[in-house]
């Protein structure tokens, strides 16, 4: 498919002007690398900072219908496992769409606004998301897909000060805290949070004032645009799912090592218990445990093991016990770096698993996530 027949997103001729290497991506083209290429990219990001289109991912407003915010996080605990109630004005958390054998349909971030709930989620999913919330939420919200705008995500340990330049008021933000701030004129909803395990921001703003914000970011000498391909990497590396390979309708948030984003208040016991979509299902592997774990993956010599790989307990490949759903070279870690899913018996961090590449079995290590320690300002 060539790019002339996808969906651009706002900031499309920035990345053509820029040389971006457009590929195409849940049916936008979208920039893959730059001229420095992926690895000098991923090393940028980790060390100064790097600006991300993320436009391609869906932005969903919830507006109560009884102008209470707290009735649409209500309505929202219907389709999610998370404590959504709770979540206080200018904050947003993680959480699943879920199906009713537990498996995850989506993953997205909540952030509670004044008007309402802005949900963002995955590009691929952004139809089925929005058709789901239409007609299960229809009764308590209006359900709008923001599509006049634009996400931009600054990722970095220097993302502060480059904000700040524009918006001084981003120095008082903590990890997964959210504002509605100006930068260069433009009224943006600005969420302290990324997927890069770094500090940052992602920025919302209106797709005719996107272009012109995301130049302005790169007058600051210190930034870079970042493509999708370091993006994996660094998501890798920070030890973050991607929808469609580490997580999908056929893996329980339990099962995905996902567990801390369901809160007490939503477990067996708790104030609101249950409610969801695979509700009973997921309580229950809480309670009883399950048969097999995401975990991090360090596999021997310099090699990537890719999605898909076959994982055994033995290098003769007799017992099959999982199978790697990403996989790269890690630029920070300086070796190969994966995650897969593994029988619970061999999922403790230390234990030797083989993969298999090209026919060769591979040593890899099960390894404590994240690979790269969060840098997120607390």
């Amino acid at each position: 498919m060539g790019t002339d027949t996808l969906l651009h997103t706002p900031l499309y001729s920035l990345h053509e002007e820029s040389g971006g290497k457009m590929v195409p991506f849940a049916g936008y083209a979208m920039p893959l690398q730059y001229a420095d290429g992926i690895m000098a990219e991923h090393r940028h990001v980790r060390e100064h900072v790097g600006l991300f289109d993320v436009s391609h991912m869906g932005q969903v407003l919830l507006r109560p219908r009884s102008g209470d915010v707290d009735d649409a996080a209500l309505a929202l605990e219907k389709l999610v496992p998370a404590d959504i109630a709770a979540l206080k004005h200018g904050r947003q958390r993680y959480t699943q769409f879920t199906n009713a054998k537990g498996g995850i349909l989506d993953d997205l971030m909540v952030a509670r606004l004044e008007d309402g709930l802005l949900l963002v989620v995955n590009a691929a999913c952004k139809e089925a998301d929005l058709e789901l919330l239409q007609s299960e939420l229809v009764a308590e919200c209006v359900v709008e897909l923001q599509e006049d705008r634009a996400l931009l995500a600054l990722q970095g340990p220097e993302a502060e000060q480059t904000l700040a330049v524009f918006a001084d008021d981003v120095r008082k933000m903590v990890f997964m805290d959210v504002r509605t701030l100006d930068v260069d004129g433009a009224r943006c909803v600005i969420s302290r949070s990324g997927y890069t395990g770094e500090d940052g921001f992602e920025i919302s703003v209106s797709a005719k004032d996107a272009d012109r914000v995301a130049r302005k970011l790169l007058e600051q000498p210190n930034v870079k645009l970042i493509g999708l391909g370091a993006r994996d990497s660094l998501r890798l590396e920070a030890g973050m799912c991607l929808y469609g390979s580490d997580i999908d309708t056929t893996t329980t948030p339990v099962e995905a090592a996902l567990e801390w984003s369901i809160q007490k208040s939503r477990r067996n016991g708790g104030a609101r218990a249950g409610g969801f979509p695979g509700a009973d299902i997921i309580l229950g592997q809480l309670e009883n445990g399950v048969s097999r774990r995401r975990v991090g993956l360090r596999p021997e010599g310099r090699a990537p093991v890719r999605h898909d790989a076959p994982l055994y307990a033995d290098a003769e490949f007799a017992t099959h016990i999982g199978k790697v759903t990403s996989g790269a070279f890690g630029p920070t870690v300086g070796g190969p770096v994966a995650m897969g899913y593994v029988a619970t018996n061999d999922s403790q961090t230390g234990h030797t698993v083989f993969a298999e590449l090209r026919g060769r079995s591979v040593p890899s290590v099960i390894s404590a996530l994240p690979f790269v320690p969060a840098h997120f300002k607390r």
